[in-house]
This record gives C-alpha cells, sequence and structure tokens, in this order.
C-alpha cells in the first residue's frame, strides 16, 4: 500500500501520495459534478497579495493540523511527527508564519511523552504547539485566518487547502473559505506544512532548502521504523496514564464552582447554548396518527449525489447574514462568541436555523450563475411564488401555511458523520420525507426515527430523470396500513397541471421502525413506553 492522503472533499477519496499535486491541478478546473472546482485552468498560477503583504496562490496550504482523537491514539505516528519536526528544524526548515498550524492531543499522555522524548520542542518551534486537548480543526474549531486572508480568498475564489491528521474534511467543516481539505497521517502534516503548497510533489520534489541553501526532500527527513521504535517504550508507561487520568472524579474542583440548580427538574435557564427541545410538545400517551401520506407537498430543496450530513447540518463557523447568525444578533451575542453549529447542538433554535445551511450546499432547485456553476449556499425558491430565500425562512413560510415539504437527494444521502441533528433539523423543518436514490444507512435510521420518511427511487429513477426542478407539487401515497419496504407511489403534479406516478421503495426496513414513525419517532416512543412501565 502507497503512501496517502485523502480529499480534497470527501475521506474516502484516496489519493497516492505521489498523485497529490497532479490530482489537484486536475481537478482545480474539473466540473463540481466530477468532484472539481469548475476554476479556469489559466488561474491555477496567478499569484496574489493580501492587503498585509502575504503572497498565496491557488494549492497554498494555510491550515495544517495534527488534530485530536483518531490519529494521536496512534504513538508511533505521532513519534514520527516529532522526529521529522527535529530533523527539520536542525537542518533549518521552516513553516511560513501565515500557516495556521496546530497541535491537539487526543490525550495529556501524548504531550507527556512528546515531552519525555526532547520532540515538543521541535514540533513547537515550527508552529505545532499545543492547543487543546479536544475537537479542535477536524470540527471546525481551528479559529479563522486573517482578515487579509480571507478578504484575498473570497475577493479571487482562491482554492486554497488545508492538510490535518482527522478523520473528516467534507465540504466546509475545516473552514468556509478553504476548499480542498486532504486527511494525512502526523508526520505528513508537518511535512506538508514546510512545503507550503499541495501542488508541491512529495515523492520528488524538494521540500525546501536547509540552512546552506542545498534542497531537502522528504526522504531527508523521514524517521525510519528503528527511530521510532526506540522512543516507543516512553509512550507505554502504565504510570503516566495512571498519574494523569487516576485522580479525575476527584479532581474537578473547576466544574463544582459552576452554579447549578438542583432538583429533579432541570429548569432551563434563558442561554443561547441551551434551550428545551420542541420534540416533547403537545405530547399524549397515545400517539395522533394521522395520514399516513404526504399530500400538497413542495420541494423544499433538490440535492445531487453525496449530500452528507455536514451539508445537512453544518458543525463549524455561523455566518453572520445566515439565519443561524442573525439569530444569535438579535439575542445579543456578537459575532467573535458565536463559536460553531457544533457547540450550540444544544439550541434548536440554532440547530434548525442552520439546517441546510453550509456554504457548500447546491440546491439545484436554483439556477446556475453568470459562469455556469450552481450557486452555493442554503437557499431555496419559495412556492409558488419562486421567491429566493434562506431554506429555513421558506420552511417557516410553508409550516405558517399548513404546507408540507419534501426534500431530493441523488446516491448516498446523508453520509459521512452520523450526525443525529442531520435528522432531527430536517423534522424541525417540517419536512414530512427525504426522496433519494440511495441513502447512508445511520442517517436513514435518523430520519425514522425522527418520524420523516425516507423513500428511495427505483428503476434506476431519478429527480433529474424525473424532470424534477422544484415548482411542482407532490403527494406520497401510502395506503391504509404501513408495512417495511413496501411500494407507495409519488404522484408529481406539474406546474402546467400534468401528472406523473412514480413508484417508490418505502425505507422503513423494520417492524420495530414501523412503531417508532407512527409514534411520531423514536423519542416519545420511548417516552410512552418509560410511562406505560
Amino acid at each position: 500500500m502507497a503512501p496517502s492522503l485523502a480529499g480534497p472533499k470527501r475521506p474516502q477519496d484516496r489519493i497516492e501520495l505521489g498523485k497529490v499535486a497532479s490530482t489537484y491541478d486536475a481537478l482545480f478546473s474539473k466540473p463540481n459534478a466530477e468532484n472539481g472546482f469548475n476554476k479556469p485552468t489559466e488561474q491555477l498560477d496567478q499569484p496574489y497579495t493580501t492587503s498585509d503583504g502575504v503572497g498565496v496562490k491557488n494549492g497554498d496550504i494555510l491550515i495544517a493540523a495534527i488534530t485530536s482523537c483518531t490519529n494521536t491514539s496512534n504513538p508511533s505516528v505521532l513519534l514520527a511527527a516529532g522526529l521529522l519536526a527535529k530533523k527539520a528544524v536542525k537542518l533549518g526548515l521552516t513553516v511560513a508564519p501565515h500557516i495556521k498550524t496546530s497541535l491537539a492531543p487526543g490525550s495529556r499522555v501524548v504531550t507527556d511523552y512528546l515531552t519525555k522524548t526532547g520532540l515538543l520542542p521541535y514540533l513547537d518551534q515550527l508552529g505545532f504547539g499545543v492547543t487543546a486537548y479536544g475537537c479542535t480543526t477536524c470540527i471546525g474549531n481551528a479559529g479563522d485566518l486573517t482578515p487579509a486572508l480571507n478578504e484575498t480568498i473570497v475577493k479571487n475564489d482562491l482554492i486554497c487547502a488545508a492538510v490535518l491528521s482527522g478523520n473528516r474534511n467534507f465540504e466546509a467543516r475545516i473552514h468556509p473559505n478553504i476548499k480542498a481539505n486532504f486527511l494525512a497521517s502526523p508526520p505528513l502534516v508537518v511535512a506538508y506544512a514546510i512545503a507550503g503548497t499541495v501542488r508541491t510533489d512529495l515523492m520528488s520534489d524538494p521540500l525546501g532548502k536547509d540552512s546552506k541553501g542545498n534542497d531537502v526532500y522528504i526522504g531527508d527527513i523521514w524517521p525510519t521504523t528503528e527511530e521510532v521504535d526506540r522512543l516507543l517504550s516512553s509512550a507505554m508507561n502504565g504510570k503516566t496514564f495512571r498519574k494523569l487520568y487516576g485522580k479525575l472524579p476527584t479532581a474537578g474542583d473547576l466544574w463544582s464552582k459552576v452554579p447549578s440548580a438542583s432538583g429533579q427538574v432541570y429548569d432551563w435557564p434563558a442561554s443561547t447554548y441551551i434551550a428545551e427541545p420542541p420534540f416533547f410538545g403537545d405530547f399524549t400517551m397515545e400517539p395522533t396518527v394521522g395520514e399516513l401520506g404526504v399530500s400538497g407537498a413542495r420541494a423544499l430543496g433538490v440535492f445531487g449525489d453525496s449530500v452528507t450530513t455536514d451539508h445537512i447540518s453544518p458543525a463549524g463557523s455561523i455566518k453572520d447574514t445566515s439565519p443561524a447568525g442573525k439569530y444569535l444578533i438579535d439575542h445579543k451575542v456578537t459575532k467573535v462568541d458565536f463559536n460553531s453549529y457544533g457547540a450550540r447542538r444544544g439550541n434548536h433554535e440554532v440547530m434548525m436555523r442552520g439546517t441546510f445551511a453550509n456554504v457548500r450546499i447546491k440546491n439545484l432547485m436554483m439556477p446556475p450563475d453568470a459562469k455556469g456553476s450552481r450557486i452555493e449556499g442554503g437557499v431555496t425558491l419559495f412556492q409558488p411564488s419562486g421567491e429566493a430565500m434562506p431554506i429555513y425562512d421558506a420552511a417557516m413560510k410553508y409550516i405558517a401555511e399548513g404546507t408540507a415539504t419534501v426534500i431530493f437527494g441523488g446516491e448516498e444521502y446523508g453520509t459521512g458523520s452520523s450526525r443525529d441533528w442531520a435528522a432531527k433539523g430536517t423534522q424541525l423543518l417540517g419536512v414530512k420525507a427525504v426522496v433519494a436514490r440511495s441513502f447512508e444507512r445511520i442517517h436513514r435510521s435518523n430520519l425514522v426515527g425522527m418520524g420523516v420518511l425516507p423513500l428511495q427511487f427505483t428503476n434506476g429513477e431519478s429527480a433529474e430523470s424525473l424532470g424534477i426542478v422544484g415548482d411542482e407539487t407532490f403527494d406520497v401515497v401510502v395506503g391504509d396500513a404501513l408495512k417495511p419496504q413496501m411500494d407507495v407511489q409519488l404522484v408529481i403534479t406539474r406546474k402546467d397541471g400534468t401528472r406523473k406516478d412514480v413508484t417508490l421503495l418505502l425505507r422503513i426496513d423494520t417492524p420495530i421502525e414501523v412503531d417508532y414513525y407512527l409514534h411520531g419517532g423514536i423519542l416519545p416512543f420511548v417516552l410512552r413506553q418509560l410511562l406505560a412501565a
């Protein structure tokens, strides 16, 4: 197996190390439908300068992060990163100061053995100082770039890069303005930070020059297996684990000082971080089963293939012009204190406003821009007027007038992180059904658990083949009883009054899922079971 990275938009897209540069160059001008960036080839080598004098080009690395959890639980790769950093520093290699570097160990034990082996100072000299022990870059918590860099990237639509050792790199997750995101091992993250661009072929091009002006290649600083093995005993010390974590149950003095209420019922304080969720509103012991199908629905969004849970429910930064940003501003939260969607997942008001609000999501209902590219961002066309507005605003208008909504997707709908808010937010926006060519298994289950019908196209059909553009009305005809994996009918009524009937597969797959759906979701189902017992 050749050393590899994954990217630039999905973790499953593996690229051999020697092909990263050529793959980036090819994707730069490929259309979006082919996972590309749809940019003119002649712009690839165009240099730009920020207002504070930093030179930047397409392919430049602006974030390089050794992130917590996944790779930092493996001492071999952390020690390899430290050894590579040591060799690089001794040769005089550096990392450009405008590259945002960070080290977020998954455990304090990592800091301990990097310190004991004398490697942490070398990582620190290259900018990889310890910043946190929790979720950082992988979930969009790297912090922002400089205003000058952001301005230059946005103004010139640059395709800059991030390289991180995390396990997720979906669109807009790492940073809203960085469009090419690559997953790599910790030592490769350090190597790419030194190179400064993903357009350097690490298998054949030099990383940089040493203090004497000689070319330095990755083979010159890559640690050997023997070098790593000699240091592994420092990471296998049971006493260190017991020392750092043995007293945790009694070491929470700071937590004990946080003021809190007592009693059996939570008092739901006024907060923009946590709010009482509406999932048990109007709760009764007996479920109220209404119409099994859907009548007179409108399309809230029509999406293509590989719509991830990050597209549906982003975890990263909140734009001040978005519905979630406006909500926070209305509640006296300044932009600098917005934090992220991931941090505010305890407040449904923020999360439902963030549903389908990813800055890279493409609603195919929207017409292409002047360059022929699909408009990005969480916008839709409210029907029947055709007025463009944020998806959240349209959803609230549909709910107010009593109109059901549906979502259309392509292959692998809901792929990626098993984020429960992707289904919760969908339900809170009033979506009654999601119709897709195929579903990621956990998201399909989560939709059922929130009382949303997952429906699958059959016979090779799709929203595209059926000519669905979003100005139609839709009926889902189920019949008198719900059975797992039964056929249902989708009735499409077009703007000119013509109709088309399509057979769909109901992706409620098991009898217990039928019960969940009839109860309005798994939450009221479980509560009724508990109260009945």
